[in-house]
């Protein structure tokens, strides 16, 4: 992984010796012992009959549906959406193995435990809050929740809060339990002006900001009345960092298998939807998505549903989203609200039934039918520039069924003939077939990739990484340079250096690859005594006796461009190989 070379190496095999894959895979999935291995439902794809496994030798996951292979600490990733270093730091937290310090944290200027100081002055401030919520002096800010239809249930499920009658309530409260004023102004609580300390927010709803792991971050605050700023947000601080997060993430981690995430504007949209019962719903921080926040989204599910207000700014909003969202590589789709409408007002009007009715529009669609409001249809000219507008959203649509499904749509709203808009869109391989082409996507299974390398190589190369990861195999024995696919290759160096098969697949950033290399390090290779070295043997015969067959290869090759002398050098060079190879699959 990217930041794995972060920690020190000796570190991080203490960590997984000490993280026992199988204590950290039970505290998920309900295992049962079998076959020396430990068998569940896999937690991430939908299955009634356990194809998860767990094995402690090796110490590894593998799901034989999904494929899904890695170790305790892209077990935990996945389960709670983290980065790797947070993964490693939440691991090390439960067997108490303290962090190495990190170069990173040393320029921050702050250390972990004035960090933590910070997180748990945040805490005691949204639990100070949300009990200054229930008093009388606070009734207004209570009333305004209840207008909004947010019920006392959703209220304590989001922690929501006020902000005390006086304006260093927070402060005073905060300074009572032993925080420092500078740990409280570090934290954003307080602001230090011409020697007067007094609280951040006043008079005004509080939302708190909580990450995945359930720490609290920061605050916003949403004004009564025409106060302004209508919304403030805690500003930058040690542990906070409004670009790179998102609300109610704490929530998101909750929900397992979501095929969508729902992206809204507001705090109060996202508590409007999960009241209602939608999932799967967050907000950005009060500032347009970034790219840090679209990375963050697609660990919780494969498309995101952009759900911004209908007003001009939050259709404005959704088109730059989209464009990130197409830079960072995630499917992104728009939930287009009738009659202007956002989504709190939506679903307060319609409910739940409603919003299910809603379908998501494809970004492609979405950006066609905000380029149709720019441009007068009924000239030639306004067709004309639309056609242009379109062809440049067109020309970045890689699958061939949906660029034809809007080509024909845009036929029809110019006038334009297929092969023109073809051409405009640059796709002119296209104009002089005759039918509709035909185009085959789909990848081959997971098994049959083998690098130009033969079934019977490869099954080879495959039973000596199972022999390897075993540790059937004497040092010498055999080396990396045995193997011809440069990906086994690399198994085997890795595993010959001494790394477990966990620790290989926690440093693949590739999914298909780390799939392909988890389906191979998990499998058993039958071997039993004596049967060890035969069946070492027999596979380092078949990789001879194809290094044999592609050096005759090349020369066959060559020979075809030689004349006189060296033609019957090369000729002889063949004909001895030839006689190598009948020997070489022979066994002794």
């Amino acid at each position: 992984m990217a930041l794995a070379g972060r920690f020190p190496q000796a570190w991080l095999d203490e960590l997984r010796d000490r993280a026992d894959i199988v204590q950290v895979v039970s505290r998920y999935v309900q295992l049962t012992p079998k076959g020396g291995r430990y068998w569940g439902l896999c937690p991430f794809h939908g299955e009634k009959t356990a194809s998860f496994s767990v094995n402690p030798q090796r110490q590894m996951y593998y799901c034989f549906g999904c494929h899904a292979g890695g170790s305790a600490i892209t077990f935990v990733m996945e389960m709670e959406h983290m980065e790797f270093r947070e993964a490693v730091t939440l691991l090390a937290e439960q067997v108490h193995l303290a962090l190495p310090e990190m170069t990173g944290e040393r320029q921050e200027g702050i250390s972990r435990s004035e960090k933590e100081r910070i997180y748990e002055a945040n805490r005691q401030c949204a639990r100070f809050y949300h009990s200054q919520l229930w008093k009388s002096e606070n009734e207004p800010i209570l009333a305004y929740l209840h207008g909004r239809g947010v019920d006392d249930a959703t209220i304590r499920v989001f922690g929501l809060g006020s902000t005390p009658a006086r304006s260093d309530g927070a402060t005073k409260a905060l300074l009572e339990q032993g925080f420092t004023e500078d740990e409280l102004v570090k934290a954003g609580i307080s602001v230090k002006r011409d020697g007067r300390i007094y609280d951040m927010f006043r008079q005004r709803a509080i939302f708190p900001i909580i990450d995945a792991q359930g720490r609290v971050l920061g605050f916003g605050g949403r004004a009564l009345g025409d106060a302004k700023p209508k919304y403030l947000n805690t500003g930058d601080t040690p542990v906070f960092n409004k670009r790179l997060g998102v609300f109610a993430a704490n929530l998101l981690k909750k929900q397992r298998n979501l095929r969508r995430v729902i992206l809204v504007e507001g705090y109060m949209d996202v508590v409007a939807l999960v009241q209602c019962g939608v999932v799967g719903v967050c907000a950005t921080l009060g500032t347009a998505l970034t790219l840090e926040q679209a990375r963050l989204l697609k660990r919780y599910a494969p498309e995101i549903w952009v759900s911004y207000d209908g007003d001009a700014a939050g259709q404005h909003a959704i088109l730059r989203a989209l464009d990130i969202f197409d830079e960072e590589g995630v499917r992104a789709r728009v939930l287009d609200f009738p009659d202007g409408m956002d989504p709190d007002e939506f679903i307060r009007a319609r409910g739940l039934e409603g919003f299910e009715t809603l379908e998501p529009m494809d970004a492609t669609t979405y950006r066609m039918k905000q380029e149709l409001s720019a441009h007068d249809m009924s000239t030639q000219e306004g067709r004309t520039a639309y056609a242009i507008a379109c062809a440049k959203f067109l020309s970045k649509v890689r699958e061939p069924v949906e660029l034809e499904n809007h080509v024909k749509r845009l036929m029809v709203a110019t006038g334009f003939s297929r092969e023109v808009l073809l051409a405009q869109i640059g796709h002119t391989e296209m104009i002089e077939q005759s039918k509709q082409p035909v185009y085959r996507h789909a990848a081959r299974p997971l098994e049959t990739k083998n690098e130009g390398v033969d079934t019977e190589t490869a099954a080879a190369e495959k039973r000596l990484l199972q022999l390897l990861s075993e540790g059937r195999v004497e040092a010498g024995v055999i080396s990396a340079e045995d193997f011809i696919s440069p990906e086994r290759r690399m198994l085997a160096e890795k595993l010959l250096s001494g790394m477990t098969p966990g620790a290989i697949l926690e440093e693949m950033d590739d999914e298909e690859q780390r799939a392909r290399a988890a389906s191979v390090l998990t499998q058993d290779s039958g071997a039993h005594g004596e049967e060890e070295l035969r069946m070492t043997g027999d596979c380092l015969r078949i990789l001879h006796k194809k290094r044999i067959e592609e050096k005759i290869a090349a020369l066959q090759r060559q020979v075809m461009q030689l004349q006189g002398e060296e033609k019957r050098s090369v000729l002889l060079q063949i004909q001895e190989l030839m006689k190598e190879r009948q020997t070489a699959g022979r066994k002794e």
